[in-house]
């Protein structure tokens, strides 16, 4: 039986995740290594999600032949985008906004693992306008 969460709920389970990745690896590697190990737990907690997944861009109503590939679609309803870098820059949550969009979504977390405590590596992003 599918489990239905709320976004509150699940995104608590996604930071919980992270931050065990994030306790087990701390901060240094690579974005693929913290995608893969997310996935892994969340395996282990019993979270469905789907790896690089494409976003078809739409434009004026025609599919385009063109895709951007979001990180993870954690249940059908967070996109999370693994980040491990310096710090977070604008072009992040604009990039994630607009997966949102394209998706008709309402969440996104990023999630960047090159910082030393992981609450300072999350960012809520909010697509008010969801369709």
């Amino acid at each position: 039986m599918k489990r239905t969460w709320t976004y509150n709920e699940l995104s608590s389970e996604i930071i919980g995740a992270a931050i065990e990745v994030h306790k087990e690896l701390g901060p240094g590697l690579l974005e693929k290594v913290y995608e893969e190990c997310l996935c892994r737990e969340f395996d282990l907690r019993g979270i469905p999600y789907r790896r690089q997944v494409l976003v078809p861009i739409i434009y004026k109503g025609e599919k385009l032949d063109t895709s951007y590939r979001s990180d993870l679609w954690v249940a059908d309803m967070i996109i999370i985008e693994v980040k491990s870098v310096e710090g977070f820059h604008p072009i992040h949550q604009y990039q994630t906004m607009g997966y949102l969009k394209l998706l008709d979504r309402q969440l996104g977390l990023i999630i960047n693992f090159n910082v030393r405590l992981l609450k300072q590596g999350l960012k809520r992003v909010v697509n008010e306008f969801e369709g």
